[in-house]
């Protein structure tokens, strides 16, 4: 196994990680180690790697790396909440994260509710509505970038064994 390889399967690890912990772009990553598999060369029973495999991937990770940014927002927002919201179940994320990955769920949950409630001002059943769309907006992004990080993943081991 090349250096090149053995970078292109820590790039995909770090990357299924980066889906969950936040600080490490998660999906950028994975792409990475599909790129590393280009340079790398193929050695798998599946077709090798082509620039157009790569573009369409590319294009797949910056749209998923944009959707993360939108996606618990908008869930935020339609269940009545504020920017407030996003941003305390992103902060209560960061509190949870030294916790365990239970902390970091409900770090974003209690930081949602916190944000909605203490600065956007709400009532208490307004907060929890808010903070329950910023959770599940929170949730589903991660599980976006899961996917799409565990797909990439999937390719770099068969380009590579």
């Amino acid at each position: 196994m090349t250096s090149l390889e053995i970078f292109a399967i820590i790039c995909g690890v770090l990357g299924v990680i980066g889906s969950i912990v936040p600080g490490l772009p998660g999906p950028p990553l994975s792409w990475v180690g599909l790129l590393l598999v280009f340079f790398a060369g193929q050695r798998g029973e599946c077709e090798p790697v082509t620039t157009q495999f790569l573009l369409i991937w590319l294009a797949i990770t910056t749209i998923v790396t944009i959707l993360d940014y939108i996606i618990p927002g908008w869930f935020a927002k339609s269940t009545g909440g504020h920017k407030q919201a996003s941003w305390g179940a992103i902060i209560g994320l960061f509190a949870g994260i030294f916790l365990t990955p239970v902390g970091m769920l409900v770090g974003a949950l209690l930081g949602a509710f916190i944000g909605e409630f203490v600065f956007a001002k709400q009532d208490v059943a307004n907060s929890v509505k808010a903070a329950i769309g910023a959770f599940l907006g929170f949730i589903f992004s991660t599980g976006l970038k899961l996917a799409a990080t565990g797909i990439m993943m999937y390719y770099i081991l068969s380009f590579i064994l």
